[in-house]
């Protein structure tokens, strides 16, 4: 479909989603929260797409709410924030749920729902400038777009509290000590090591970086037994894919790389 507040491009089965309202810093109006919403479904749906990067245009990944928007909308202000939440927790949770990898490359400020955006990720990379900022009390709004479960189990209760207090910004440095990140790059390397990550979990097998995806997400709020049990069940569920038979041949034969195809 085609889109007016994101860019969707497509290559060597790698799907890149670009915000793209430069001007606000791509801050989350109705608008864009939509199109994030149904790009994330289309992208779920798209079988040729075996890996998603998530950035944003201009100088900003994302400011969080369209804050001109709220003031816009004070008379119905609730519902207004519910439609919003809606479309970026809906976009969040596919993403999640989906086999695909989902890489965040946080290209600039990501502050409020964009710091949420950021840490939903499966792996985050972030260019050296970038700055991460909760900013949700500055306007006395309690934590959306998942941040409130993501980054407790990243960084600890403490200092999530800290963050969300007192809206310390965080240098990219300062995010990969804490653990909310995977790593750190150059500005004008983020692209290309983007990319070259990409490329390479886009051949991984699609399946089973889905089952694990979903077996640590559990594993936060489930007993030990049942973890062991969800990863027997998945575990089996994994061979019956093409990709472990090729995977397994090609150890057996002492073959080199096996090729996967995600399925």
């Amino acid at each position: 479909m085609a889109y007016q507040h994101v860019k969707l491009e497509r290559a060597a089965n790698v799907a890149t989603l670009t915000l793209n309202r430069p001007d606000a810093y791509n801050a989350l109006d109705l608008g864009l929260g939509r199109e994030l919403f149904q790009a994330a479904i289309e992208l779920d749906e798209d079988t040729d797409v075996r890996c998603v990067v998530i950035t944003g245009s201009g100088k900003a990944f994302c400011a969080g709410g369209d804050v001109k928007s709220f003031v816009d909308n004070l008379g119905r202000i609730g519902a207004h924030i519910k439609e919003l939440t809606t479309y970026l927790h809906g976009a969040i949770s596919r993403l999640c749920r989906s086999d695909k990898p989902v890489i965040m490359a946080v290209n600039g400020v990501a502050a409020g729902g964009g710091f949420s955006l950021a840490l939903s990720g499966d792996l985050v990379v972030a260019a050296e400038s970038a700055k991460f900022t909760m900013a949700y009390s500055r306007i006395a709004a309690s934590p959306d777009g998942s941040s409130s479960y993501f980054l407790p189990r990243l960084v600890g209760l403490r200092r999530a509290m800290e963050l969300y207090f007192t809206n310390r910004p965080l240098s990219a440095r300062e995010a990969l000590e804490w653990g909310m990140i995977t790593r750190v790059v150059p500005d004008a390397e983020l692209k290309a090591s983007v990319d070259g990550l990409a490329r390479e979990l886009a051949q991984g097998p699609s399946k089973a970086y889905g089952a694990a995806k979903r077996l640590f997400h559990q594993s936060t709020w489930e007993s030990l037994e049942t973890q062991m049990e969800l990863e027997a069940q998945a575990i089996a569920t994994s061979g019956r894919t093409e990709d472990f038979r090729a995977g397994v041949t090609a150890f057996a034969e002492k073959k080199t790389a096996p090729t996967f195809r995600g399925r």
